[in-house]
């Protein structure tokens, strides 16, 4: 069996198959009980279903898994690169339908989930290129002794991936650890699984064998499963802070490597002699794509000394947004009553809503919430130091650029930080004391492109290193030194 096209051109409701697991090669149902609806939030109705695994299915995953890297393992990395380039030309070829399933299961506006999909395309690019990176280093280093340097799989490795970005984040991982000779374990978020079925299908029909790349859906058992599993080497984790933080103890408790990326609470500092135009179309653009749902968004404005010429278009701007046309639906209902408490939460204490999302809808039954400004945020109130994920944007007002630097550097995140400002000067001392591992200037949502790793600081990363990049093909790997002698040297000393 093979999982059909996804059959939408449109934002028009429509149904798609049952989430299933694919292990060996092969389509199989999770045997756990629990079974989830798959809402469309636009529509807010089931697209689909998805059923979780057991631990059981987590362990047939990886006893194919262990066969199949056996065989894998052996294909010269040159070979398996090339399955990176058959794959990124089935994904262009299906590209509209890979951005309108995004969308249907996420909630994306097509242009965003097509956005999402050229991306994780500029990942499978970046395996590509790997076997010119990897080639190792040799070296003479004593008269007929060479250091060589080669690099090696782990074996089984895994990778978790969150709601927000269903195709694009596992292709953070998925090409440096299958270029890298590792066999693959993808558990997708429960909420939108269905993404996952159409790209495992396509790295099958690019040539991987059978066993090389699993699919196992599921939640908490699925997870804990693949932490605790003693043949599962590697795990790479993008999601919330909290649910990082526990994977990252459990894997690494268990002798795994773990690199897990958290949550994030990003501020934009706007200082009054930055462009007007450029500035309000990025602030407004950071704060509302993707409805907020991406932990590179602008969540804290930062407004220094008198800037309220720019507040104001970043006011005007985003109370003119059309909802369900410009600004997506959010994930869930649950989704909706959170941003809103952290509305309600800033106006009872003294904050001043400016634009006012709540109660908005574009559809009957979906899940909506507009585009929010709040003004006049300080940064002890949930609204100014919490995680909303929304499109909903916090104004702070600050005196000069050092006490904008010290909200920025007290909060416990630290994956993005971006100015705006004309001044070298000022783009220098702030990206020079950021705490944030990914910065901008005149730029909101700072994602360094391939080669470029992606991954932040303090609460927003646990492991050493980037996810992606050749940071992500050297957490997949190993290395190994290898010294060789082929002669006697007449001037041998103790290195030799």
């Amino acid at each position: 069996m093979s999982i059909p096209a996804f059959p939408a051109n449109s934002y028009d409701f429509v149904k798609y198959v049952p989430a299933r697991n694919y292990i060996g090669g092969e389509w199989r149902d999770p045997s756990g009980s629990e079974e989830l609806p798959i809402p469309n939030s636009r529509w807010g109705k089931a697209i689909s279903t998805v059923r979780m695994s057991t631990a059981a299915d987590v362990d047939a995953a990886v006893q194919a898994a262990k066969v199949a890297q056996r065989g894998w393992r052996e294909v010269p990395l040159r070979e398996r690169a090339m399955v990176m380039y058959r794959a990124r030309d089935l994904m262009l070829k299906h590209i509209e339908e890979l951005a309108w399933l995004v969308s249907h299961e996420n909630g994306k506006l097509f242009s965003e989930a097509k956005a999402e999909v050229e991306k994780g395309i500029e990942c499978v690019e970046f395996g590509c290129s790997l076997p010119n990176l990897a080639a190792g280093e040799q070296l003479e280093v004593s008269r007929g002794v060479r250091c060589e340097l080669t690099y090696e799989p782990l074996g089984v490795v895994a990778g978790i991936v969150p709601f927000n970005f269903p195709f694009m984040v596992p292709l953070w991982m998925l090409p440096q650890a299958l270029v890298g000779g590792n066999a693959f374990i993808l558990k997708p978020s429960e909420r939108v699984p269905l993404s996952s079925l159409r790209l495992v299908e396509i790295f099958a029909e690019a040539g991987l064998p059978a066993g090389v790349l699993s699919l196992v859906q599921g939640g908490k058992e699925a997870v804990e499963a693949i932490c605790d599993h003693p043949d599962i080497k590697a795990v790479g984790f993008v999601g919330s802070t909290k649910v990082a933080k526990l994977v990252y103890g459990r894997a690494c408790s268990s002798g795994k490597r773990a690199l897990c990326l958290g949550g994030a609470k990003n501020h934009l500092v706007v200082v009054p002699d930055a462009d007007v135009d450029l500035t309000v179309d990025n602030i407004v653009a950071s704060f509302t794509g993707c409805a907020g749902q991406r932990c590179m968004a602008a969540s804290v404005l930062l407004a220094v000394g008198d800037v309220d010429h720019i507040v104001n278009k970043v006011v005007e701007k985003s109370a003119a947004l059309k909802l369900g046309v410009e600004l997506p639906p959010v994930t869930t209902a649950a989704a909706v009553d959170r941003m809103a408490s952290y509305v309600n939460d800033a106006e009872k204490r003294g904050a001043n809503v400016r634009v006012d999302g709540r109660g908005k809808n574009a559809t009957e039954g979906g899940f909506w919430f507009g585009a929010t400004v709040i003004d006049q945020v300080s940064a002890d109130m949930p609204a100014g130091r919490e995680e909303i994920f929304g499109p909903v944007l916090s104004i702070i007002r600050v005196k000069n650029v050092d006490e904008a630097l010290k909200i920025e550097n007290g909060n416990p995140y630290g994956n993005a930080s971006s100015v705006y400002t004309t001044s070298g000067d000022v783009a220098a001392r702030i990206m020079g004391n950021a705490e944030a591992g990914m910065c901008g200037v005149n730029v909101g949502v700072p994602v360094p492109r391939e080669p470029f790793g992606f991954g932040g600081w303090n609460d927003s990363c646990f492991g050493a290193g980037n996810l992606t990049g050749w940071d992500g093909f050297r957490f997949w790997t190993r290395q190994r030194k290898i010294t060789t002698k082929w002669q006697l040297q007449k001037d041998a000393t103790w290195m030799s």
